[in-house]
Order: structure tokens, then sequence, then C-alpha cells
């Protein structure tokens, strides 16, 4: 079955190559099609296309497509198309003439932006709690270990001293930044597209302000070729946040890598999450990091793919689009894997102590040391060509005690701003509101 079905039979090359993944991947849109689709029959109603006891009728048999969807048991059969095409026979073969009429005044090409959004708003809600787990496992290690200095490096050279504090909590404020991205892109998302049919609107009375209070959609996306033309750019805008996430993760992964290293030496993964060699009995390899870091650069590649299929097409619909969905729908789980097990790594990481004590990160204190003499009155550049000279000759010596106090300093990490700082982000997402009204919905 064809929602353009005309009566005649299409080539089944042709057919199998237009559909493609569409069967597969459509099944993650399965609950959210046919929420759509009683948010917008019910809008039917109030315009006189629909009885009111064929809209109960209706709500009904929906409801139960919906529970076989939320349980994971909606299948798309083998000769149909897409989800839009299976709900809707599903409620032909139960009510007869009565469900061929849910399609009046929309297009499959607001259903699918629909149906991608109302996705989207619900893994973004799900890639934040699993990121905030990560957040408050960065956090909790950084006040755990805020007195245990590391080397810093610039150039890969020992630079200054750092410290398990630091290094830490520094990726959990550069997660705030991803969450500030996020929420750009769930403001994006949060916008409906329902009521733009083909991309230029339909000559039914819609009332589409209904059909964004009934799935809690913050605003309209108002007109109606741009609302179609969301298609992709919205896929875009999302995976570039996601982006974000992935490069911090897949940076903290290299410093796992580097860490574990025997070369450095600061952090070890417990043996049962390493994996050995086959030629080398001594081997702990942290393939975790490694898988993570390649995931997450493979993840960043996804807003120019993206960008690709769509960034040349003019208004209107094209079955470019199409394709986006193989590119788009994988990244979530892919990205919610790499932050699930990066929060396992970094709660369960063990941390060396006195790292500092090795003579190799003597120099690292020169700084402190300029620092001492130009607060005791030596002008700062006498004191650096002093400490310089002092190293050249080889007798530099320095008593290993620091005092940083300024704010985000290795004395005054300011773990409680940066918290601060990514709940005001977090008020952003209106989670409660949209997940009420789509209760309201389905109930």
């Amino acid at each position: 079955m064809k929602l353009w079905d005309k009566g005649y039979s299409e080539d089944e090359r042709i057919d199998r190559f237009t559909v493609g993944r569409d069967r597969e991947l459509d099944l993650h849109l399965a609950p959210f099609d046919v929420m759509g689709t009683m948010a917008h029959i019910t809008m039917l109603e109030t315009i006189g296309l629909l009885q009111k006891d064929e809209l109960q009728t209706l709500l009904a048999e929906l409801k139960k497509i919906y529970k076989t969807a939320e349980e994971g048991n909606f299948i798309i059969e083998d000769d149909i198309e897409d989800v839009h095409s299976q709900v809707e026979l599903m409620l032909t073969r139960s009510l007869g003439d009565m469900g061929k009429k849910v399609h009046s005044g929309r297009s499959r090409n607001d259903q699918v932006l629909l149906d991608l959004k109302l996705y989207i708003r619900a893994q973004i809600e799900d890639v934040v709690s699993r990121l905030m787990k990560l957040f408050n496992v960065l956090q909790a290690q950084s006040e755990k270990y805020k007195d245990l200095l590391i080397p810093g490096y610039t150039h890969l050279q020992v630079a200054m001293p750092s410290s398990f504090g630091l290094w830490f909590g520094a990726y959990a404020e550069g997660l705030t930044d991803d969450m500030t991205m996020l929420a750009a892109a769930w403001d994006v998302a949060n916008q409906n597209p329902l009521g733009a049919a083909a991309g230029y609107g339909s000559s039914f009375p819609l009332n589409r302000t209904l059909t964004t209070r009934l799935l809690g959609f913050k605003d309209l996306a108002y007109n109606v070729v741009y609302a179609q033309m969301g298609r992709g750019k919205t896929e875009r805008i999302v995976s570039f946040a996601l982006a974000s996430i992935a490069e911090t993760i897949g940076r903290l992964a290299f410093d796992g890598c580097l860490f574990t290293s025997q070369n450095f030496g600061f952090i070890h993964l417990p043996k049962q999450m390493t994996t050995g060699s086959s030629i080398m009995p001594h081997k702990k390899n942290p393939d975790v990091f490694e898988l993570v870091r390649a995931h997450c650069n493979k993840i960043q590649g996804a807003p120019n793919t993206i960008r690709l299929i769509s960034g040349n097409l003019p208004s209107g619909y094209f079955r470019d689009m199409q394709i986006i969905k193989e590119v788009f729908i994988p990244l979530f789980e892919e990205m919610k894997d790499c932050i699930d097990i990066t929060a396992y790594a970094i709660e369960n990481i063990e941390v060396e102590k006195d790292i500092m004590k090795d003579p190799r990160y003597k120099y690292a204190f020169s700084v402190e040391e300029v620092n001492r003499r130009a607060l005791a009155g030596t002008p700062f550049r006498d004191a650096y060509r002093q400490v310089g000279m002092e190293i050249e000759e080889g007798h530099f010596d320095f008593n290993g005690q620091i005092n940083h106090t300024h704010e985000g300093s290795i004395g005054n990490l300011c773990n409680d701003k940066i918290r601060q700082k990514m709940d005001n982000i977090l008020a952003r997402f209106s989670f409660k509101e949209v997940n009420d009204a789509l209760a309201d919905l389905v109930r």
C-alpha cells in the first residue's frame, strides 16, 4: 500500500531503491507518527471534517496502535512504503472508510517533519539526562581529587602545575557549552510544522495553533514554505549540538589514552575494563577510550554529511531528504552509548598520587618561582630572566608549594558556580510542558 497509489504497479527495482531503509528507520518514528495523527484528527473534528463519534473511534484505535509502538511490537509490512502508510492501513483495516479520513489537510511531507521533531525532542531529553550523569561524575571526581597535582602541558611539553580537580572539572564545564548548543537545537525542534502539508499549506481551514498546543510545541513554524525547508536544516542543527558533545567527550577520551600510557601513568582503568593483546602478555589496553574517540570523530562528521545532502537544494521538497534519516537517526544511539560508557569509565578510574614529586616535572614549577619573586618585589621580567638562567645552568630548585586562589584555579575550582551555570541552561528545556501535553493526548 502506498498513500499515493493511483491503480498501477510501479517497477519493483525502482520501488526497492526508493523505499531504501525507510521501513527500518521509520520504526523509530512510529509512536510519534501516531501522536501526530491523534493531534491532527482532533483538530479535524473542530473544523467539521470528522464527526465527534468518528473522532472518538479513531482515537481509541490509535491509542492501541500507540501502545503497540511503545512496546516495540509495531511493524511495517514488506509491501508497505513507510510508517505513515502503515498507520493509515491499520486504521483502515480496523475501521474501514473512516480510517481513510485521517490524511485530510496534510502530506507525508509535513507528517515526517512532525515525526522527526517529536522524535528529536524525545531524544534530546534522553541525551540531556545521560549528559547530566556524566557531568555529575566529572564534578564528583573533581572534588574528590582536587588536591592532587599533575603536570599541565602546552605543545605536549611540561608547562605548569595542574590538578586532577582542574582536569575533571574542565570537562564538566565543557559540557555546559555543549548543553547550551543542545538547548538551541531544542528551540529549533520545538516548533510545529504540521499543517504545512506539501510545503504550500491547505485550502482546508486548519487550526495549526490547536495542534501546536496539543503536541506541546512552544511555537509554530508559521510560513508553510519555510516549515518544509526546515527538513534537513533541523537535523543539521541538532547534529551540530551532538557534534559539540562528541568533541568534548572525544578530547577527554584522547586524554584518557594518553594519561593511561606508561610514559604518563597518571590514571589507570581497572584491569577488568581493559583489553589484552594476542601476542604481548603484559598489555592492558584502554580500548574503551580509543573507541569512544573514534565514535566521537565519526559523529562530528555528521553535520557536514547532512549539509552535503541538503545544502544545494532549492525551496520545496525533494526525495534527497530521505537519505538524511540514514545519517541522522543512528546518531542518537551512538552518542548516548559514548556518553554512558565515558561516565562509567570516569567513575571507575584510578588516579596516581604524588605525581609531581617525579624530578621530570620540576620545571613545571618555574612560573611559581617567578611569581614568588615578583610578589617579593622583583620586577616580573627580571624574575623571569633569573629563573631562566638558573634552569639553563642546571641549579633551579623549588619547594613544590603553590598557592592559587583566583576563580577557577587549582585552589578555587568554582565547581559550585559551574553547577549553577548548568542549572541555568537546564531551565531552558521545557520537558515537563511537553510531556504533560503528550500524556494528555495519548491518555
